[in-house]
C-alpha cells in the first residue's frame, strides 16, 4: 500500500506533519517573507564585497521567531558563512554557560568554514589568534583577551575578535554572524559588547552581523545598552499570521499527505488561533489525530479545539504561570483586568512604588513587557484567559 493510500484509509498518528514545540521548525514557514528576503539581501552582498544592517526580530512568545531565526541560520550556512548560533539565558548558571560556550562555538564555526574554500590559506594566522584568546570565566565577568596584550575591556577584545574573523571571511566573499535567540537575556556587559563590536564592523565595511530575536522589550534594551543601537539595526516585529497565511499553515502540510479541510473547518482553527504560529500547529496536530476521515470536517475542528486547548493548558501557559511567586501571580491576575500600571495597584490595593519589585521581577522573567510608558502586557499570547480559566478552578 502506498503512503497516500494509507493516508486514504485512516490518519496515521506517525504521519502527523505538525510541530509544536519550542523553536521547532514548521513543515510551513509562511508569512516571513519579508525577513527571509532581507536576510537573503545580506548573502549577496557579502558575495560582493558589501555590507548592510543586521537584523532584529521581536514578538510575543509561539508567534515563531526561533524558527525563523534557525531558518535564517540555515540560510547562512548554505551560503557557507561562519556561523555562531546561540541564546540568551537569565539565570547566573545560564549566564556562564553562554559565556562557556561562546569560544567553543566560534572555534567549530571557523573550523566548519574553512573546508574545501579560500579560507584555508589564513586559517594558520586566524586559527593562532583565536587560540590566543581565552574565556575567563567567573561570576560577572567575560572576556576575550589576545594573551600578549589583553586589554581587560570586554567589548574591545571582542571588538578584536570580530573584526579579524570578519575580515578573514570577506577575503573569501562571506560573511561571519552570530545568531542570538532571546536576545534580551544576554547580560548587559555582553550585550553591549556584541553592539560596540556591530558599529565598528560597520564603520569599517566588514561584513559581521547580529541577528537576534527577543521580546517585545528587545529594541530598547538594545538602546538602552549603546544609544546608537536604534539607528544599528533593522527592526522589525514578528506578529501574528494574517489569515491567508495562516490557512496556508495549516492546510498546505496536511495536503501533502493526502488530506484537506473543509474551508470552514480551516477558517475555524484560523480564527481560534488568532493567527499565531504556535497554537496553528497544535491544532493541526490535533486534527490530525482525532479526525477519522481524510477531509477535516468543522466538527472535527471543534474536537481538536478542546483537545489542543487542554494540551496548551497543560504545557505552554503553564511553564510560565509556575515560574511566577505568589505576589507576581496576583500581579499577572490583576492585569487581566487592567493595562494600566495604574489601576493594576489600585486593584490591589497597593502603591505602584510598592509594586514596582513584583512588576520588574515578572519582566526580568519575561512573562510580561512594558509596551509603553504606564502600561504592561503579557509575552505570551491567550495568558489572561489561561489565569482566568486556572484560578476559576
Amino acid at each position: 500500500m502506498t503512503l497516500y493510500k494509507a493516508i486514504l484509509s485512516y490518519m496515521d498518528p506517525g504521519l502527523n506533519p505538525y510541530r509544536p514545540g519550542a523553536g521547532l521548525q514548521p513543515p510551513e514557514l509562511t508569512g516571513r517573507d519579508a525577513q527571509i528576503k532581507e536576510f537573503d539581501f545580506l548573502v549577496i552582498r557579502a558575495k560582493h564585497r558589501t555590507v548592510d544592517r543586521p537584523m532584529v526580530m521581536s514578538g510575543l512568545r509561539g508567534v515563531g521567531k526561533t524558527a525563523l531565526l534557525n531558518k535564517l541560520a540555515g540560510m547562512a550556512e548554505q551560503a557557507h558563512w561562519i556561523t555562531v548560533v546561540t541564546e540568551g539565558q537569565t539565570t547566573n548558571q545560564g549566564v556562564a554557560n553562554v559565556r562557556r560556550r561562546l569560544g567553543a562555538e566560534i572555534n567549530a564555526a571557523l573550523l566548519r568554514s574553512s573546508m574545501g574554500s579560500r579560507m584555508k590559506a589564513g586559517m594558520r594566522k586566524l586559527g593562532a589568534l583565536v587560540s590566543a584568546f581565552s574565556l575567563t570565566l567567573g561570576p560577572t565577568e567575560l572576556s576575550f583577551a589576545p594573551k600578549p596584550a589583553a586589554t581587560g575591556l570586554l567589548d574591545v577584545d571582542v571588538e578584536t575578535l570580530v573584526l579579524e574573523i570578519a575580515s578573514s571571511a570577506r577575503e573569501d566573499e562571506r560573511a561571519f554572524a552570530i545568531f542570538i535567540d532571546e536576545m534580551q537575556d544576554i547580560e548587559p556587559e555582553l550585550l553591549s559588547a556584541f553592539i560596540v563590536a556591530q558599529h565598528r564592523a560597520q564603520q569599517k565595511e566588514l561584513p559581521f552581523y547580529v541577528i537576534g530575536t527577543g521580546l517585545p522589550n528587545l529594541p530598547t534594551k538594545l538602546s538602552s545598552a549603546r544609544s546608537y543601537a536604534e539607528r544599528l539595526f533593522s527592526y522589525s516585529v514578528i506578529g501574528p499570521l494574517d489569515r491567508q497565511a495562516s490557512l496556508e499553515a495549516l492546510v498546505l502540510p496536511a495536503e501533502r499527505f493526502g488530506a484537506t479541510y473543509t474551508l470552514e473547518a480551516a477558517e475555524f482553527l484560523v480564527e481560534a488561533s488568532n493567527g499565531y504560529p504556535y497554537f496553528l500547529q497544535e491544532y493541526g496536530k490535533a486534527i490530525w489525530d482525532l479526525a477519522s476521515d481524510r477531509t477535516f470536517t468543522l466538527a472535527d475542528a471543534k474536537n481538536a479545539i478542546v483537545v489542543g486547548q487542554a494540551q496548551l493548558d497543560a504545557g505552554f501557559f503553564p511553564a510560565r504561570w509556575d515560574r511566577a511567586s505568589e505576589k507576581e501571580r496576583a500581579y499577572m491576575v490583576a492585569m487581566t483586568k487592567n493595562k494600566r500600571t495604574a489601576s493594576v495597584a489600585a486593584s490591589l490595593a497597593k502603591t505602584m512604588a510598592e509594586l514596582s519589585s513584583v512588576r520588574q521581577s515578572l519582566i526580568n522573567k519575561g512573562l510580561i513587557y512594558v509596551p509603553q510608558r504606564g502600561e504592561v502586557a503579557f509575552t505570551v499570547p491567550g495568558m489572561a484567559d489561561f489565569i482566568d480559566r486556572a484560578t476559576a478552578q
